[in-house]
């Protein structure tokens, strides 16, 4: 963080002013902003928490500030409106994605169970992380979001091709495997079954919707005749 200097009556701006107690203003501007921070985040959670129970169009900026226990004013003070919310909201979904799926891309690149390990933990993100849900759900409503959303799975079906084509220069797939055809099955699959098993479990059963998916492409794999 930029040092914040404070300007004597003099015009020196080399010297940090002291308040009483011995609190440097530069300490004060650190501290305030650690509390935006912690209230932008609190903010944040809770609009995560109404979005995906509720969905954009029956969240109002009220929820939101009832859901983080503050005013509307205080959210207005950090977001100018519902959309710059969403807008956040979905940032966070795919930083999460990032994250959860980060563990698994430390083990062997041209191993499909690399891919596999990627699909099974970003189900479980869609079941135990209440930002994955919420951003799921925007992105189903963007139509009613009136702000430049992210355009959905890019950047993961790119990981995913990434993936296989790895495996397959290895050898681990079979020749007539097309990694960017097989990608965009695997992700369409995993997606899908995100929302059948969110309409109608709660994402209770995700990742044994993800592993069945799994196991049936397994079961395809026979060489062709």
């Amino acid at each position: 963080m930029a040092r914040m200097d404070v300007m004597s009556e003099h015009g020196d701006a080399t010297q940090t002013s002291h308040i009483s107690g011995g609190t440097t203003v530069d300490d004060t501007s650190h501290l305030k902003q650690e509390r935006a921070i912690r209230t932008r985040r609190t903010i944040l959670d809770a609009a995560a928490e109404v979005f995906a129970r509720h969905g954009y169009p029956n969240v109002t900026i009220k929820d939101i500030a009832d859901g983080a226990d503050m005013t509307k004013g205080a959210v207005y003070f950090h977001f100018s409106n519902k959309e710059a919310l969403a807008v956040a909201v979905t940032e966070e979904f795919y930083r999460r994605l990032n994250e959860i799926v980060t563990p698994a891309l430390e083990g062997d690149h041209s191993s499909p169970s690399t891919v596999v390990d990627v699909l099974l933990r970003t189900a479980g993100g869609f079941r135990d992380d209440v930002y994955v849900k919420a951003g799921a759900r925007l992105q189903i409503e963007r139509p009613y979001i009136k702000a430049e959303m992210p355009v959905p799975y890019v950047g993961f079906t790119s990981l995913i091709v990434e993936l296989l084509q790895e495996c397959r220069a290895a050898g681990r797939l079979p020749e007539r495997a097309v990694p960017e055809a097989l990608a965009r099955v695997l992700v369409s699959a995993l997606f899908g079954a995100q929302h059948i098993s969110w309409v109608q479990n709660d994402r209770a059963d995700i990742v044994e919707r993800v592993e069945e998916i799994l196991d049936a492409f397994a079961l395809l794999s026979v060489p062709a005749r």
